[in-house]
């Protein structure tokens, strides 16, 4: 059970052996807007970079060595309605060293970055915030430069036409970038720290007691409970959008985005993973046997989904010249599994695959992590280890196939590359 520190804002304590260190993860949860994920990005690098104790990367880097080598990071990221900044640091346990206070030292850093920051007058401090600032822009400019996640963010502002806070990247934008000032931002991490939801995890071999004690200290104050519906649920269309760009490029993208209709939990989730496994996730998938290996008309050639949004999308690397072609068999290999023109042993491979990565997933800390915030946010999805197997296991083709007919193409983004004269 979560142990309130303050209204909305509880401490998850994961005790387990399984780790001779500890990891701790702090999450500001609010609702995806646009007007406010550049901030939060921009927020995240200026909170990860110094603090007002701690003024520059040299000072904190000697700290977190103090610590015995910690490490420290904070990013941003979305999940369906919501946005995320997460601060989290791994470090030794004080079980493994002599008369050591690691983890009351890591609490009490953790209290200087969040709390403390690199802000006077109201400001951040100005040679920070312009670097910080540069820098973002920076990588910003450096998406154009990798096609296939500039062809996967083109295909998203695509496909989530109707929501401008679904269309923009997790990270934000440059032209919303501009707009960011050293004050703006310091205003507004006093908002997200006064009005965010919080959920502080500490995962290891360590005492719930001590943990309590040592993040109660943590000056949060009491703000409206209750997250947003992390579940964003776009209805289907009739027409398919579709976009076309042209670049000198030596390898053309065309990227696909289908509505499935289905979410994390629901009844059609776990053929929806075996759906997705044997169209276009594993490298035993029709896409990949078919239309890369057997027709070669693919560089590269998968699926993935999204169940927090109902979305589905397929990646190829192509040439331009088979555009047509390899939307035709893309289409082909869906409507053979709507058919049922399955093997035994796609289904099979796919679930020993999903069997495989859950089970490595369980020894993976971060993954651990993600899994609680999850069954403390949407505890009536919550299922045992031995049950997600089995309600994996027991999917059948007709399953798959009832899922298969659910999924209705919705955008397609081609970046068409053009060829360079010799």
């Amino acid at each position: 059970m979560p142990i309130t520190l303050a209204q909305g804002v509880n401490l998850h304590v994961v005790p387990t052996e399984k780790y001779k260190t500890v990891r701790i993860l702090v999450r500001f949860n609010t609702r995806l807007n646009k007007e406010t994920i550049t901030k939060r990005t921009l927020l995240s690098s200026l909170l990860e970079t110094n603090s007002l104790n701690y003024p520059d990367q040299v000072k904190l880097s000697e700290k977190l060595a103090e610590l015995y080598g910690a490490s420290f990071g904070i990013n941003v990221n979305k999940k369906g309605n919501l946005h995320w900044l997460n601060l989290s640091m791994n470090l030794v346990n004080d079980k493994y060293l002599d008369n050591s206070h690691v983890l009351a030292d890591a609490a009490e850093f953790l209290k200087e970055i969040l709390f403390y920051p690199n802000i006077n007058d109201g400001q951040f401090e100005a040679e920070t915030f312009q670097r910080e600032k540069e820098n973002l822009k920076a990588y910003y400019e450096s998406i154009s430069e990798d096609k296939q996640v500039y062809s996967s963010l083109a295909l998203q502002n695509l496909y989530f036409s109707q929501s401008e806070d679904q269309r923009i990247p997790s990270f934000g934008t440059i032209a919303d970038l501009e707009k960011e000032t050293a004050e703006s931002i310091a205003a507004y991490h006093q908002q997200m720290i006064r009005e965010d939801q919080v959920d502080i995890f500490v995962l290891g071999d360590v005492d719930v007691a001590e943990v309590t004690a040592l993040f109660s200290t943590l000056p949060f104050e009491d703000r409206a409970s209750g997250s947003a519906d992390i579940f964003y649920a776009q209805p289907s269309r009739n027409v398919i959008e579709e976009r076309s760009e042209q670049e000198i490029l030596a390898q053309s993208k065309l990227n696909l985005g289908y509505h499935t209709d289905v979410y994390y939990g629901d009844e059609n989730y776990f053929a929806l993973q075996i759906f997705n496994g044997v169209f276009g996730g594993f490298p035993h998938s029709k896409l990949f046997m078919n239309v890369r290996e057997k027709e070669n008309l693919a560089y590269y050639a998968s699926s993935s989904v999204d169940t927090f949004r109902g979305f589905l999308s397929v990646q190829t690397g192509i040439d331009g010249k088979n555009r047509n072609q390899v939307l035709r068999l893309i289409s082909v290999e869906l409507e053979n599994i709507r058919q049922g023109k399955v093997t035994d042993l796609e289904i099979e491979q796919t679930k020993a695959m999903l069997k495989n990565q859950y089970l490595l997933s369980l020894d993976n800390a971060g993954a651990v992590l993600e899994n609680e915030y999850l069954n403390d946010l949407i505890p009536h999805l919550r299922l045992k280890d031995d049950e997600w197997i089995r309600r994996m296991e027991a999917v059948t083709l007709a399953d798959v196939q009832r899922v298969a007919k659910l999924v209705q193409l919705q955008a397609v983004f081609f970046l068409e590359g053009e060829k360079v004269d010799e």
